[in-house]
């Protein structure tokens, strides 16, 4: 029964740590996930969003759509450029954010948007990333192909969604244990610096990726 049960548990469990190995890196969702977190401004909703995208890539790549993906490359292409022009904008708003430190006071983070605001902003990073494409919906598809009975490969697009869900709730309450820190501009100054060096980071090599080819 113990062998059976971890057998059953396995595609659950390699969903998991796959997901977990994707997700948890310094990129453009992540950097924005943690900084909603820091202001306390629409974290639910946040979290919720980017977790629940994440879960519906993942479904879509496991139910096939990934191998069709794969053959209309130039629809990556489009999407590659679109993305890296908004992580672009995105990181000169960083930038401005950092230089003018009256947007860095604690007191003055009102002007973060509303929550529809905050989310479409967060939808397009998530949705406008052809990265996300290539991770859950063609890696993590074409790993779930592993298992040809379709319970197994459920557990594996499960376990790969949980994942996302643990990650993007703790991330965006977690962050409240800095809050500290970040009561002093300059934290607020070198975060945003950072985030601008990461989202045209990114930026230039899907630029590059996708002209290269």
């Amino acid at each position: 029964m113990l062998i059976a049960a971890t057998s059953s548990h396995a595609p659950f469990l390699a969903g998991l740590l796959l997901g977990a190995s994707l997700i948890i890196a310094i990129g453009a969702q992540n950097a924005f996930v943690l900084r909603q977190g820091l202001l306390q401004r629409h974290r639910f909703s946040v979290a919720l969003f980017c977790a629940l995208s994440d879960a519906a890539l993942i479904a879509a790549g496991v139910s096939g759509l990934g191998a069709a993906i794969g053959q209309h490359p130039r629809a990556l292409a489009v999407v590659a450029c679109a993305g890296a022009l908004l992580l672009i904008w995105y990181g000169i708003q960083a930038l401005r954010r950092a230089i003018h430190p009256r947007v860095l006071a604690a007191d003055a983070h009102a002007d973060t948007g509303t929550v529809w605001q905050v989310l479409a902003t967060c939808a397009a990073f998530t949705w406008l990333n052809p990265h996300v494409y290539l991770d859950t919906v063609l890696l993590i598809g074409s790993l779930a192909s592993a298992w040809p009975l379709l319970e197994p490969r459920m557990l594996f697009a499960v376990g790969a969604a949980t994942a996302s869900f643990i990650w993007f709730f703790s991330l965006s309450y977690g962050a409240r244990l800095l809050a500290p820190l970040f009561r002093k501009p300059m934290a607020w100054r070198v975060l945003d610096v950072l985030i601008a060096i990461v989202m045209w980071s990114i930026a230039g090599k899907l630029l590059l990726s996708f002209l290269t080819r």
